[in-house]
């Protein structure tokens, strides 16, 4: 049992003043063992100060517990029995587990790989221009941008994966499992938002691919209302990323005859930049909670759920375009958190 200091101070007390651990237990301040054994250390050691156990010695030295760092950092996706078995040809005999606690020890936690596009050097170069070239834009100044983009939305599955707590035996109870198919319907939508709150959102028919054809009839049919409800005669940027058919020079002609003016040029692999990428996400569990089972349930789902984002959520989103801006450049292009 473990006494506080000012237990063994009293025990130590009464112990001097002649009292036997027998008298003092009497008083039920600690169990009778307690007191014996408070009494003896006293009479060894002088002190009522409870020495710290030594505990069993540790397998590896300080140099040693670095290399393991050294070994990890070289190759992060390296499993902890794998690295036993490199710690063993620098003469450590350690299990995975000792493995995994030097490993916390040094704040190094197992964890899933954030999944993001990868970046090459031109995408890195873009991403700093264009963030050097904003960097000095305030939330109030991200507020007059509509940002718009494309996202796909899956039947039994959008969500990746999932968890759920469950009892043993339960692995497979049908409230513990995500239904899969094999080709699983996939529907195609794309939307736009701003401080101001959603824009409009449009689902493509099913087997189209959008094209110079389609995004124009979407910009014409969805954007221009968008900006005339959200903006009137004031003046706003459009955002859209670098595929194909956004660069088309049917669409860069219709988009200067309209007075639209483009945000960017936008850097490519960069939805980390792109606060709709959050949107998109928010929309997906919401839709994935209400398990939809057919097409028209989904499609039905989506746009209520669009139609019910609160202009609260829209805007923080944009507030943190400063942030974004601001850590992309602090990590010299490459991703950042969002």
């Amino acid at each position: 049992m473990v006494t506080c200091k000012e237990t063994r101070a009293v025990i130590i007390a009464l112990h001097k003043k002649g009292f036997t651990g027998k008298d003092i237990a009497a008083s039920k301040i600690a169990p009778k063992s307690t007191i014996y054994r408070i009494i003896k250390n006293f009479k060894e050691s002088g002190s009522i100060v409870v020495k710290k156990a030594s505990g069993r010695p540790r397998k590896s030295s300080k140099r040693q517990d670095r290399l393991l760092k050294l070994i990890q950092l070289r190759d992060r996706g390296t499993t902890s029995t794998e690295l036993a078995q490199e710690w063993q040809q620098a003469g450590v005999s350690a299990s995975a587990r000792t493995v995994r606690r030097r490993l916390l020890e040094d704040g190094l936690v197992s964890r899933r790989a954030a999944k993001k596009p990868l970046l090459s050097r031109k995408n890195i170069r873009d991403r700093l221009i264009f963030c050097k070239r904003y960097r000095d834009w305030t939330a109030e100044d991200w507020g007059k941008v509509i940002f718009s983009d494309e996202s796909p939305f899956r039947l039994f599955g959008a969500s990746g994966k999932k968890l759920v707590r469950r009892r043993q035996g339960e692995r497979y109870h049908q409230s513990c499992v995500m239904p899969t198919v094999k080709h699983p319907e996939t529907i195609h939508v794309w939307g736009c938002f701003s401080a101001k709150g959603v824009g409009s959102l449009t689902i493509l028919p099913k087997n189209t691919a959008m094209n110079k054809e389609w995004y124009q009839h979407i910009l014409r049919e969805q954007l221009l209302p968008t900006i005339q409800e959200q903006f009137g005669d004031e003046q706003c940027l459009f955002q859209h990323d670098g595929a194909p058919c956004h660069k088309e020079k049917v669409i860069t002609k219709w988009l200067r005859e309209q007075n639209i003016d483009i945000l960017g040029p936008w850097p490519g692999n960069s939805p980390d930049l792109n606060p709709i990428e959050n949107l998109w996400s928010i929309l997906k569990r919401r839709v994935d909670k209400q398990k939809p089972t057919n097409s028209d349930k989904l499609q039905a789902l989506i746009m209520q759920e669009w139609a019910a984002m609160s202009q609260d959520v829209a805007q923080k989103l944009i507030d943190s375009m400063p942030g974004r801006i601001a850590e992309v450049l602090k990590k010299k292009g490459q991703h950042c958190k969002y």
